[in-house]
């Protein structure tokens, strides 16, 4: 995927770091963004970076299907002993991770900064 083009309305920029590659999303990832969301994650995962950042300071809402999404990239980042980190959530995302316990489960720091360094 070419630097900065926007697969789906939902990947906003996807930047190359030293430290890993970030992923900023935005819109809600919801069951009618989830597939192509999906198929753009699973691209950036194929380059293997060391780490993959996911930016939802721009994401008001997810639904099931986007944390089924973003669980399923997961194990394709941890197959090849990938980080995968979250940062920037909102409120009400952060408490969709809580009370799935993805907030046990997935790295998430508060700020981009923090993220390419854990």
């Amino acid at each position: 995927m070419a630097d900065n083009q926007r697969t789906n309305n939902l990947v906003k920029e996807v930047r190359r770091t030293p430290e890993g590659t970030v992923v900023a999303l935005t819109g809600d990832v919801d069951l009618h963004h989830s597939p192509a969301l999906h198929a753009a994650l699973v691209e950036v995962a194929g380059e293997r970076p060391r780490r993959m950042i996911l930016n939802l300071a721009d994401v008001p809402y997810i639904d099931s299907s986007g944390v089924g999404t973003f669980v399923e990239v997961f194990r394709r980042v941890s197959a090849y002993k990938g980080k995968m980190v979250f940062c920037g959530l909102s409120s009400r995302v952060k408490s969709v991770f809580e009370i799935t316990k993805l907030d046990k489960f997935f790295i998430i720091c508060d700020t981009e900064e923090q993220a390419l360094k854990a």
